[in-house]
């Protein structure tokens, strides 16, 4: 890669260069992603341990909190050691790691959501046929379908930006090597890299999107026509935490980065880039696990309380 030649190292200036300041966000980082493990872990560990919870919905669940511990995984912990140690340095190897795993896990991310959206639409629109469209084998082949699609995204991504020269400087104005920042320092001509790698990141979340949408459409009308309305409350229960997971990520990472870069820093890209990287993993579990009772049931047998 050619900007290997240029830059060794990147200077990430998100936060204060205040002591106390720095301090401070190493604690809030470190409670955050405590709170973002232990809510992850418990799920995953209910899940896997009670077969009362061995179908396809919590499959794609544990899944979806093996990605979370893993998103929240790749940024934080080098923030709270830089914050700790009073530096700001990262690596070159460091940052395209960073990188890759991040949109990794991000793509793999978006399309484990628009598989269970399908799972929640022949849950709920075809209950009939769940059992056969949805087996076991079946759902192994669509998550590792999802994650296979988050290594492709990844490799085309991280590839397109590290082919670039750096020599506008080091000085990312983000806590992590967050793409679009670090193509304020290319000096080569990357708008045609931006516009194929746009493009093609449009292409792949609106079809899942419109994936997404379509399934929620019918998944709502089949909800209206279900006459008790005890069933529909059930059949909404199940639907809304994916509803409110997707429109979330979808917000925020497309805000984050299809919006124009600006050329000075930015309060509002520190913003986003905390809330999709550091809030949303730990928004899933309470989300998805601590209004469900299903799980609240097995955490209890699980645990041993009453």
């Amino acid at each position: 890669m050619s900007s290997r030649t240029t830059v060794t190292e990147f200077l990430l200036l998100g936060f204060s260069e205040i002591r106390k300041l720095q301090i401070l966000h190493f604690v809030v980082f470190l409670l955050i992603y405590l709170a973002a493990l232990v809510g992850n872990l418990l799920t995953f560990m209910v899940i896997v341990f009670d077969h009362h919870l061995h179908i396809p919905m919590y499959f794609f669940l544990m899944n979806l909190s093996v990605l979370d511990l893993g998103s929240i995984s790749v940024n934080v912990p080098k923030s709270m050691a830089n914050s700790f140690i009073n530096t700001k340095s990262m690596s070159y190897a460091g940052c395209v790691a960073q990188d890759f795993f991040l949109l990794f896990l991000l793509g793999a991310y978006f399309s484990l959501l628009t598989i269970m959206a399908c799972d929640r639409y022949v849950a709920i629109c075809q209950p009939l046929h769940y059992e056969t469209i949805m087996n076991s084998r079946g759902c192994v082949q669509m998550a590792a379908g999802a994650w296979i699609s988050g290594i492709l995204y990844s490799v085309l991504h991280t590839g397109n930006t590290f082919a670039l020269t750096f020599c506008g400087g080091n000085m990312v104005d983000q806590f992590f090597c967050e793409i679009p920042q670090l193509l304020k320092l290319t000096c080569s001509d990357s708008y045609l890299t931006e516009v194929r790698v746009i493009a093609f990141s449009i292409c792949l979340f609106l079809g899942c999107f419109i994936f997404i949408t379509m399934s929620y459409v019918q998944i709502f009308k089949s909800v209206l026509r279900i006459p008790s309305e005890q069933g529909q409350h059930k059949a909404f229960s199940t639907w809304l935490p994916h509803l409110i997971v997707v429109s979330l990520f979808v917000f925020i990472s497309s805000f984050a980065y299809l919006k124009p870069t600006s050329s000075s820093p930015s309060a509002l890209d520190l913003v986003m880039a905390v809330l999709y990287s550091v809030l949303l993993p730990i928004m899933n579990p309470i989300i998805y696990s601590m209004r469900n009772k299903e799980i609240k049931v097995a955490l209890r047998r699980l645990t041993g309380c009453r």
